[in-house]
């Protein structure tokens, strides 16, 4: 097959992808091996923290033979994917984004969502950058830099799966695999003008990702459009085909929640949100307003007691930030776990104990169909150089990027943020939907039905 019917455009969505492998337009050997070349030439060296040449073209070939054969394994098959840094692949150590695990033991087998992707088709272009261990909304890593986002003015990339949204949203990858404690998919997704779905927990396999924190860790996906997250999930889960389809916009039932979310919000993420929503009840979604007092809790609830994950994050890297390695560590990391030092277990019990109420309330309340929407995150991308100037300016900025994202992540609701516009100097804005705890199927199925109403003339 000659090269010139084999170029691969830049941008293209999974979807896209396999309509071109489908069609014979491209062979999957010469689309990877752009991929390869693109990532190797990108201007932006923070992205990847490593490639994998070798293991991405014997799958490439794997997919050529059976392109050729006529036996392709489904939407997926040649189709390339970016693992965030906290992923195991086989042979590699897993670095989580820090120095300190840069020597440490190769990872004896895949993560279980890198074989189950694997297992239909796609190909493993390597790891992307993160926060270090996972530890903020921001994106900033001083110890392999800090990806740029693509839409100018030196803005932080969101995080912590940082790299997979700057990956995505430059078109050197159509999927990048991530993970989701406080937000760690939707804010980038948002920053970065792409889409992202974080899963509620139990519905990918969590086996072989590196942890933050086991009660709130789940796995997400960072892609061009809510369809191929529709694929990437149904593979996640090891099933051949999806087992959801689109509805009718009629059929959408949202609560606009009066408190919290809009709080402090910039006026771009609230006239982009507003003008969503005015689209879509045109369109003839029903929309209620009303407040969520579990929201106002979920955050009294922090302060009184410390959050979840810094609890759970200190309990996992303390004898890290209380010795020596704390040195070697992101400062704004090591200080943010050190701060749960002083938790005493019976405010951790007690903030279980509320979560689970919580939980058990919000999905009840969401079980009649409803689903949430508010702004992913109230604020467009921040500057990247007045974070790493200013700790005090960081720890207020990542609080504000973090708050609308963690209340899902709190009370185990999937979420999926989709493009909704930009500001006026072009920095993205996003739409999150959220659904209660396994009504996973339902949320992507009504973000396959307001997808394109939610985007508007951004789409």
């Amino acid at each position: 097959m000659g090269r010139e019917l084999s170029y691969m455009p830049a941008h293209r969505s999974a979807v896209q992808w396999a309509a071109q492998l489908a069609a014979g337009v491209v062979d999957a050997t010469d689309a990877i091996e752009q991929t390869l070349a693109a990532v190797d030439a990108c201007d932006d060296p923070a992205i990847f923290t490593l490639t994998t040449p070798e293991r991405a073209r014997a799958a490439a070939r794997a997919a050529s033979a059976r392109q050729q054969d006529g036996c392709s394994l489904g939407w997926l098959d040649g189709v390339p994917a970016a693992w965030k840094d906290l992923f195991d692949l086989s042979g590699l150590p897993t670095t989580a984004g820090s120095r300190l695990l840069a020597d440490a033991q190769p990872a004896a087998a895949d993560a279980a969502i890198v074989t189950r992707l694997e297992a239909a088709g796609m190909v493993s272009i390597g790891r992307v950058n993160m926060t270090e261990f996972a530890f903020s909304g921001i994106g900033l890593n001083p110890h392999y830099g800090t990806p740029v986002n693509p839409h100018g003015h030196r803005r932080v990339p969101g995080g912590s799966s940082s790299g997979s949204g700057v990956a995505v949203a430059r078109g050197l990858v159509p999927v990048s695999i991530g993970t989701d404690t406080s937000g760690s998919v939707r804010i980038p997704a948002a920053f970065n003008g792409i889409v992202g779905y974080k899963t509620s927990g139990g519905r990918w396999p969590m086996q072989g990702a590196y942890p933050l924190s086991h009660t709130l860790d789940t796995l997400g996906v960072l892609c061009l459009s809510v369809l191929d997250v529709v694929l990437v999930d149904a593979a996640a889960r090891g099933l051949a085909v999806p087992d959801l389809r689109r509805g009718s916009v009629r059929d959408l039932r949202l609560i606009v929640p009066t408190n919290v979310v809009f709080d402090e919000c910039e006026p771009a993420v609230i006239q982009n949100f507003e003008t969503a929503l005015t689209r879509l009840e045109n369109a003839g979604a029903y929309i209620e307003r009303r407040a969520l007092p579990a929201l106002d809790e979920i955050l009294a609830l922090n302060t009184q007691h410390g959050p979840i994950v810094n609890a759970e994050a200190y309990a996992l890297h303390r004898d890290r930030v209380e010795g020596d390695a704390a040195a070697r560590m992101d400062r704004r990391v090591a200080s943010r776990i050190r701060l749960a030092a002083a938790t005493p277990l019976t405010a951790y019990i007690a903030i279980m104990e509320a979560r689970r109420r919580l939980v058990a309330e919000t999905a009840a309340m969401l079980a009649e169909g409803w689903l949430v929407a508010y702004p992913t995150v109230a604020h467009v991308a921040p500057s990247i150089d007045a974070l790493e100037a200013d700790d005090d300016l960081f720890v207020r900025t990542n609080m504000k990027t973090l708050r609308n994202t963690l209340l899902g992540n709190f009370l185990d609701w999937c979420g999926i943020s989709i493009p909704n516009g930009s500001d006026a100097q072009g920095m993205p804005t996003g739409f999150l939907l959220s659904g209660g705890p396994g009504r996973d199927d339902h949320l992507l199925a009504a973000a396959l039905t307001a997808e394109g109403i939610i985007r508007g003339a951004a789409g």
